[in-house]
């Protein structure tokens, strides 16, 4: 969706979108480089694709306040006015996670080999820190098998990230004009996870390990001529 209303330009996207193949390289963006179960071949990792995500939605906009627009002054719309805030949010559904196991089990003794735990019980999302889906719901497989557990299965965090900036310009001359800007990354500084440990076996399976930078503020200057 592409829209002006006078003083707001506005732009919207949405994606519903699922994606399906076996692929282990680059995170799950790149060609198939091998297989985790070699008894089975590329059928034991097909699952969700790496960069898979469900809801992908992101709105960006530019608003010109109107604050003294109709004041009869030429000076004081020029230097009090004409005032801007632009900003592009995000909200998007978590990334897959692949779950894996630690130790011996995690290649069966194979090279290039990957191993996955069994699916023991009902995979549910506390969105915890310390627990961001339910570990209990994995265990080992019996020794030299392969876990049952999907390939991708589980889906870690997503975002909703706001990216602000107010700024206006300052024209002098006939060409000449200088633009002052402050901009916001996280303006409402939410605390948007990222990574969670995948591995069973390690102190710390299904617990957030990473976020994305908290707010962030900047503030520059432009000088055109």
């Amino acid at each position: 969706m592409n829209s002006r209303i006078r003083t707001l330009t506005l732009r919207a996207f949405y994606t519903l979108s699922r994606t399906i193949d076996p692929t282990l390289g680059g995170s799950g963006g790149s060609d198939l480089t091998n297989i985790s179960n070699p008894y089975l071949g590329w059928k034991y990792d097909s699952g969700p694709g790496g960069y898979d995500r469900t809801h992908n939605a992101a709105v960006n906009f530019i608003y010109e306040i109107p604050f003294m627009q109709s004041n009869p002054s030429r000076l004081l719309k020029a230097t009090v006015g004409g005032w801007e805030v632009s900003g592009i949010v995000t909200m998007t559904s978590g990334l897959p996670i692949n779950p894996q196991l630690t130790g011996g089990q995690s290649t069966n003794g194979l090279p290039n080999a990957t191993n996955r735990p069994d699916k023991v019980g009902n995979i549910s999302y506390p969105h915890k820190v310390g627990e961001w889906f339910n570990r209990a719901a994995f265990a080992n497989p019996a020794l030299g098998a392969w876990g049952d557990a999907g390939f991708n299965s589980l889906r870690g965090p997503g975002r909703d990230n706001w990216n602000l900036s107010l700024f206006k310009t300052f024209p002098f001359g006939e060409s000449k004009r200088m633009e002052i800007r402050a901009e916001s990354f996280n303006v409402w500084n939410h605390t948007e996870y990222d990574k969670v440990s995948n591995a069973l076996g390690s102190s710390n399976f299904g617990q957030v390990t990473s976020a994305f930078d908290p707010r962030v503020f900047q503030f520059g200057a432009k000088l055109y001529f």
